[in-house]
């Protein structure tokens, strides 16, 4: 071969590993440039989600705060009738909820498990095991009052009180260990809940 024949050649092979080097370049730029991308959706999502939960969070406080504050008025004002002497008349205990425990495990199975971190997840776990002993407390006591007040509502007030003293709660037909739990109870709850 001349030095005339091997110089094209090598400007063949010159010219195909540029064209190589270049395609490989931009494969490489193609896949940094999409693995990029899905890094800034990845943690767009998870700010979205944390910005969900932290909103989600911020109501249920807000609204239990503001029902707390209305329960502890109510009690506040029972209290002081019994203390004035009085027999104030008794009411049935209702609670209702809009909670529902999909509702957070739908947001985690939506990407939220992949994207949050685990201390988050733990805080998220601990939140659910709160809710759902709170939730659990409220249904005892309203079971509590469906069996031991309800029944008796339309008694005279002097069911629920000892006339003399206006001050005890009458032994009603279901026992009295129902009845302290229940009147011990609620209050206990109240206070793990602030």
């Amino acid at each position: 071969m001349s030095e005339e024949g091997g110089r094209p050649f090598f400007k063949h092979v010159g010219r195909w590993i540029a064209e190589l080097l270049l395609v490989f370049l931009g494969a490489y730029a193609a896949f940094w440039l999409n693995n990029y991308q899905q890094h800034r959706q990845d943690a767009k999502r998870h700010d979205q989600i944390l910005a969900s939960l932290e909103q989600l969070l911020n109501e249920g406080i807000d609204n239990a705060k503001t029902l707390g504050a209305k329960e502890d008025r109510i009690v506040a004002e029972f209290q002081q009738a019994l203390q004035a002497g009085e027999m104030p008349p008794l009411r049935s205990f209702r609670f209702t909820t809009d909670y529902n425990p999909s509702d957070i495990a739908t947001l985690l199975q939506s990407g939220g498990v992949e994207l949050l971190d685990v201390k988050t997840l733990t805080v998220l776990r601990q939140l659910e095991s709160v809710i759902r002993w709170g939730l659990s407390r409220m249904a005892h006591y309203q079971k509590l009052s469906d069996e031991l007040i309800v029944p008796n509502l339309d008694q005279d007030i002097s069911f629920f009180y000892d006339p003399p003293t206006k001050k005890t709660i009458r032994d009603l037909s279901r026992g009295s260990a129902n009845r302290t739990e229940f009147l011990s109870g609620a209050g206990k709850s109240r206070n793990r809940v602030t």
